[in-house]
């Protein structure tokens, strides 16, 4: 097993780009979280952005415990397959809640409620001949 001052110049390189590429992203997420105005437009960068840098994160910790190790290290996947299904599901959760408290509110700037109109080309009551159109 080798050292982690014997790694190799270029998987220190590609490391260090992957690290640096991780805090760039994860640094623009929270940018983004600091920048935008409402809630709505804030929850998009800091998944965005932390799930992004903790991909390359997790490539850069990848390449560099494999190449000390001498052996293909993979735990880094399962945890980015945790992180790629978690983030969008609570991204979903936390905007559906504050949707629902913000209308029940009766707050101005709040998405509006779809409007369902049917088809022109629809006969009938059939729901799925129905076009969403904007109520705004």
């Amino acid at each position: 097993m080798m050292q982690p001052t014997d790694l190799p110049a270029w998987a220190e390189v590609v490391v260090a780009l992957f690290v640096l590429a991780g805090a760039g992203l994860t640094l623009i997420g929270a940018l983004g979280l600091v920048r935008l105005r409402t809630f709505y437009e804030r929850v998009h960068a800091p998944t965005l952005g932390t799930t992004l840098g903790i991909g390359c994160l997790l490539l850069a910790s990848m390449l560099f415990f494999t190449v000390t190790q001498a052996r293909p290290v993979l735990h880094e996947v399962l945890i980015g397959v945790f992180i790629s299904l978690t983030t969008p599901v609570s991204l979903m959760l936390l905007a559906r809640a504050a949707l629902y408290r913000d209308r029940r509110e009766h707050l101005s700037d709040v998405p509006p409620l779809p409007v369902y109109v049917p088809d022109e080309a629809a006969s009938g009551g059939d729901v799925s001949d129905r076009k969403i159109v904007d109520a705004g």
